[in-house]
């Protein structure tokens, strides 16, 4: 299944195939950024798409692409589960709690929650 633009509890959602590129550079981030256009408030990308340099906050990785989505106000849900990252990086653990409660940048298990966390900032 390619990227697609779906409607999820109302909202534009960008939903990324698990099987499309990687996002390994800021410039494959604008891509997603540029494919939401189309349409989509948010951006859910599989953890699986996520280089394993965004879950390792030194290389500054994350920032970058978090800041790009924030920039062009969209937010971007990293959906799938991450617990295998989280178990090796406090700082990581911080970064998803602190993220969680904001607006702009979600980290969750599947699309169901994704769809619960917009009917619930409804």
């Amino acid at each position: 299944m390619p990227d697609v633009v779906q409607d999820r509890a109302g909202v534009g959602v960008l939903v990324c195939d698990p099987d499309g590129p990687p996002v390994a550079t800021t410039q494959d981030a604008l891509d997603l950024v540029g494919a939401a256009f189309l349409g989509a408030e948010v951006v859910a990308v599989p953890a699986s798409r996520l280089d394993e340099e965004f879950f390792s906050l030194g290389t500054r990785f994350a920032g970058e692409v978090m800041q790009k989505f924030v920039n062009y106000r969209l937010r971007l849900v990293v959906i799938g589960d991450i617990s295998r990252h989280l178990a090796a990086s406090s700082a990581l653990r911080a970064l998803v709690h602190e993220s969680n409660r904001g607006d702009h940048v979600w980290f969750l298990p599947d699309l169901e929650a994704l769809d619960a966390r917009l009917r619930a900032t409804a």
